[in-house]
């Protein structure tokens, strides 16, 4: 049996998807099995599948007759997945050489970790021009506190232990949008799994006309917003507008008045205690959190009061120096 399992969800793929592929076949690790789950597409993605696999026998194609979204196509993929870890990758994005190998190698060094994401370039559509990198957190219990107030994982980055899971039954069952924040505080919450992100840029997320992640309407705003207010009742036991309107400021890298950054910051302190009483982080993160949420309340200010705050800082630095020196 195969070490990964690769499953891309497929729907009206045609124009990308054969590069989608190119880039599972061209990884530095080999021992990975490709599954293909065509989600009722109207082009011609199903025969480029079928193409494909005809080539090479660590394909397998599945081709649903109803569509039921990209998680439902990833659960029917993680049915028929054989390895020991599970990997998700979009039909419109591409995987660079090296990400099954660091993948598979930081979680066979790192039992503990349960899913594993990396850092990777938004791009062009022809993939040329970088238009954004995402640089995410490493730390376990920052990409925790991102859930709510960034963007903490990237579950189409993700490589995940196949018995973990499988354990929560995989994708949540009727939900279409908003399972890129689900999927990973499900396992953090009911699990205790612990995840963290690669530093190394391994996928490149193009930017088209059709890339659902990046053009959603108000109904997928408003199904994903639904989850972030779910996750908010499961550690606060409340959700209240104002502080979900202020975490989704702060995840949007949006100003704040001053008022705002000083709510902001009540609101973060309470979701890190709330998060260490759960035990979905540990205590001694505390002053990892608090100070990284200084710096994304900091990064919040207007500019003007952001050059004040830096003005501050370097004269004191000078006062200090001077003082020491005179001593």
């Amino acid at each position: 049996m195969p070490r990964v399992s690769v499953i891309m969800p497929v729907y009206n793929g045609e124009t990308y998807l054969a590069e989608a592929i190119d880039s599972i076949l061209s990884q530095t690790f080999a021992d990975f099995e490709l599954i293909l789950v065509d989600d009722a597409s109207r082009d011609a993605s199903a025969d480029i599948c079928r193409e494909y696999v005809a080539r090479d026998k660590r394909l397998r194609f599945v081709q649903l007759e109803q569509n039921v979204g990209a998680g439902g196509a990833r659960n029917r993929g993680i049915a028929a997945a054989s390895g020991d870890y599970i990997v998700f990758m979009d039909c419109d994005d591409v995987s660079l050489p090296q990400r099954l190998q660091n993948q598979v190698a930081f979680l066979d060094a790192n039992p503990d970790i349960g899913l594993l994401g990396v850092c990777g370039h938004l791009t062009s559509s022809d993939t040329r021009t970088v238009l954004h990198t995402f640089d995410l957190p490493q730390m376990h219990c920052l990409i925790a506190l991102d859930m709510f107030v960034g963007v903490g994982i990237i579950y189409s980055t993700l490589m995940l232990r196949q018995e973990l899971l499988r354990s929560i039954g995989g994708f949540e069952k009727g939900r279409r949008h908003g399972e890129d924040r689900e999927l990973p505080w499900r396992l953090l919450f009911e699990k205790k799994a612990k995840s963290a992100n690669l530093q190394d840029y391994l996928v490149l997320y193009r930017r088209h006309d059709g890339s659902t992640s990046l053009n959603r309407d108000a109904s997928q705003l408003a199904e994903t917003a639904e989850v972030l207010t779910h996750m908010l009742r499961q550690v606060w036991g409340e959700a209240p507008r104002d502080a979900l309107a202020r975490f989704r400021k702060l995840g949007r890298y949006q100003k704040l008045s001053w008022a705002e950054r000083r709510a902001a910051k009540r609101d973060v302190q309470r979701l890190i205690e709330s998060l260490i009483a759960n035990e979905l982080v540990q205590g001694t993160d505390r002053q990892i959190l608090l100070a990284y949420m200084n710096q994304r309340i900091e990064g919040a200010m207007p500019r003007r009061w952001q050059m004040l705050l830096h003005w501050r800082r370097h004269r004191a630095r000078r006062l200090w120096t001077a003082l020491k020196a005179s001593n």
